[in-house]
């Protein structure tokens, strides 16, 4: 039987962290009242993270990948690829929630990507300052570089089936920018989207450096840019 919500988490040495954070994350998809299956990605882990993936995981609708590289928009393409689900969601193993699963699934039949926005004037977003004015910068480079009209495209979102099988395979990207641009060429493409607010609090420091992400994500936009012109 089709679940009615796939969800795609991508890991890299997260071997300490999952024990704790895969069985919550299991609990938040139970609590929902539909069917779901969870894909773990793993990609480039030294520490064993797939094995303790799959022990946190065992006796769940869990589904445990391991990709050679660490390529967190790899992962995303790989577990949408084998996501069933009727809606596909991305989650982190560190940023979830079941009330975002709740709402995906309420959508009407015309809405094909709901997009948990942080910077959605109803969302509370508890991070550090510094990450909030990371969100905005990024905000802003994808309006000026991509004229694009929707305010996140990092954090939860929940995709169509339909939608994941049409566009998944033209996306080029990879690395910060693979979700980026699929939002942007489903909004290119006519597709329905919806954002909502969230509530945005990091249960741990973040392990990605702004500093080294800058640079590569205004080259990455630039390359969307140029890419989506030829086409």
């Amino acid at each position: 039987m089709t679940a009615s919500v796939s969800v795609v988490v991508p890991v890299y040495n997260e071997a300490s962290f999952i024990p704790q954070a895969l069985p919550s994350l299991i609990e938040a998809m139970e609590s929902i009242g539909a069917s779901f299956e969870i894909l773990i990605v793993e990609n480039g882990s030294s520490d064993g993270t797939a094995e303790a993936a799959r022990e946190a995981g065992e006796n769940a609708s869990v589904e445990v990948f391991s990709l050679p590289e660490a390529d967190y928009g790899a992962a995303l393409r790989h577990g949408f690829l084998h996501a069933s689900g009727k809606w596909v969601v991305n989650f982190d193993i560190d940023y979830f929630s079941s009330d975002f699963l709740r709402t995906v699934l309420n959508q009407p039949d015309s809405v094909d990507l709901v997009i948990g926005s942080k910077r959605d004037p109803e969302s509370e977003d508890r991070r550090p300052f510094i990450r909030r004015i990371a969100t905005r910068v990024f905000n802003l480079l994808l309006r000026v570089i991509l004229r694009s009209g929707v305010s996140d495209t990092h954090g939860m979102k929940g995709f169509r089936q339909e939608l994941v099988e049409s566009l998944t395979p033209e996306v080029v990207s990879a690395k910060d920018l693979f979700d980026t641009e699929l939002v942007v060429r489903a909004e290119r493409g006519g597709y329905k989207i919806v954002e909502v607010p969230v509530t945005v609090e990091e249960i741990r420091a973040a392990k990605s450096s702004l500093i080294k992400r800058v640079p590569r994500t205004v080259m990455g936009l630039l390359r969307i840019r140029r890419i989506l012109k030829t086409e």
